[in-house]
């Protein structure tokens, strides 16, 4: 009889909370900040599993057994680490984070670390100044007062990119790549351009500075009069260019990474300047696109979907992530901007229940989950991603019982307005050669060039040219060989 009545009342508890479990024994209720938190906890383990850079012969900062795991994501992972301390309290992971953090920074303090300038982008870059401006917004311990600072950190990021701003291809925007080698040189997307926004809406609300505000405005402006934005504020990804101009179409995929950096700007925005009506229509039309197209109504309306890639099941390893950013950052738009709160929570917590369904296992770091979460069930697909994903959904459904970021009234970390340094970095010798306009004389001399170095790689027997190696962009540059790709949701 006894067993009779718990059964009734766990019944009851599940009909009166928001409750739901996972194989395994491990439950989650979203009414209760405690299980939130335990759940968080469990996540957080595993996806610090796949972290190896604080071990024996690893990297600070890089995730090395992910084989060919991409350096902005680690930075994306430092940055969820550091909301997951400022959600849950817990410190488990904060020095392995600030190691991470600071490691990566560079010689100049800039996050254009060494090892990382052969593939490094805009939106790379972005995502650690990201991590470090939200290290200085949620107050995380403050590094060294001998080592870089958290806000310094991201004014540098942020004077590097300003310097970066190209007028003279597309009316303006930042180009994809900042190194002339890189796939994307000649593309504008809107994942650079968005987080350049963001941060710049970041820096003006954190330290009151007027001239971060106006570079946000520049930057939402241009991308809403070019192709990246339209008027019904669908958000697409990418656009070419060439000296002639932008000659390329956007396509019509859409990410949820892109749509939520544009949102929490906004939101940061909409808060910087008391509730201005233009940042509030521009959020109100970015949240309305965002319901369409990543909470279909297919599958209720309130369960966040990849919808470019999670159907087909050809996320690659960049998009398998995608969710945990926009998760991110319609929890803090909520707390920047209040009025959108009972229309995001909803979204957040139906996501994280149905996240959590799709997650299996136990034992601490040994919680894994799938990936298709509105399917309700784990689709037996294991990444790093599907961890970050589950992860940010779920702790930020604390987002309402915690202060919203901190300002420079409020907050602790030193900032630098002229850090990072005046303009690029030097161009090497390949790099000039690559970024150079090239005369018809230019190009005939390469024909020949071409000529003779495919005569002595031929009698050597090593003609072993990769169109991707940087000797081989330099050729297809001397050629006129470049031609325009474009690159969706990050797959280069």
């Amino acid at each position: 009889m006894d067993g009779l009545w718990r059964a009734i009342r766990a019944l009851i508890v599940l009909q009166l909370c928001t409750c739901y479990a996972a194989p395994d024994g491990l439950t989650l209720n979203l009414d209760n900040i405690d299980s939130v938190k335990t759940v968080s906890r469990e996540l957080a383990a595993s996806a610090m599993k796949y972290y190896d850079g604080n071990k024996p012969g690893g990297t600070p900062g890089l995730i090395s057994s992910m084989g060919d795991f991409n350096w902005w994501e680690a930075g994306a992972l430092f940055g969820q680490m550091v909301e997951y301390w400022y959600y849950t309290g817990d410190t488990t992971y904060n020095e392995v984070t600030k190691q991470a953090l600071l490691f990566q920074v560079g010689p100049n303090n800039n996050y254009e670390p060494e090892n990382q300038t052969r593939t490094e982008g805009n939106d790379d870059q972005a995502f650690w100044a990201f991590a470090a401006m939200s290290a200085a917004e949620f107050k995380f311990p403050d590094p060294d007062p001998k080592q870089p600072q958290w806000l310094a950190l991201a004014q540098a990021v942020f004077n590097r990119q300003a310097a970066r701003w190209d007028d003279k291809h597309c009316n303006g925007g930042l180009r994809w790549q900042f190194n002339p080698l890189n796939n994307g040189y000649t593309e504008k997307n809107t994942i650079s351009n968005g987080c350049f926004f963001q941060l710049a809406a970041r820096l003006a609300r954190y330290t009151g500075n007027d001239t971060y505000a106006q570079w946000a405005v520049k930057s939402y402006e241009w991308m809403a009069q070019s192709p990246l934005i339209d008027k019904q504020y669908q958000v697409f990804d990418s656009i070419g260019f060439n000296e002639t101009g932008c000659n390329s179409e956007p396509g019509p995929i859409q990410w949820s990474y892109n749509m939520g950096t544009l949102v929490a700007g906004s939101a940061f925005m909409y808060n910087y300047t008391n509730g201005a009506d233009v940042w509030k229509t521009r959020l109100n039309g970015l949240l309305d696109n965002a319901q369409k197209v990543f909470f279909p109504s297919q599958h209720g309306g309130k369960i966040m979907v990849e919808y470019a890639c999670e159907p087909s099941g050809n996320c690659n390893k960049d998009q398998r992530s995608f969710k945990a950013y926009l998760a991110r950052w319609l929890a803090v738009t909520t707390q920047l901007a209040s009025f959108t709160s009972d229309r995001i929570m909803p979204w957040l917590q139906e996501s994280a229940g149905a996240a959590f369904k799709v997650c299996t296992g136990g034992a601490p770091g040994g919680v894994v989950c799938g990936r298709r979460w509105y399917e309700a069930q784990d689709d037996g697909t294991r990444d790093i991603g599907n961890q970050m994903t589950a992860m940010s959904v779920i702790q930020a459904n604390l987002a309402p019982k915690r202060p919203p970021p901190a300002d420079h009234k409020t907050g602790t970390s030193a900032g630098n307005a002229g850090a990072g340094g005046a303009g690029e970095r030097t161009l090497t010798a390949l790099e000039r050669i690559a970024n150079r306009h090239y005369t018809i004389g230019d190009k005939i001399g390469g024909w020949i060039l071409t000529l003779l170095l495919m005569a002595v790689a031929g009698f050597l027997g090593v003609f072993i040219l990769s169109p991707d190696d940087e000797l081989g962009h330099m050729l297809k540059w001397f050629t006129g060989g470049v031609t325009q790709q474009t690159w969706y949701g990050r797959n280069r």
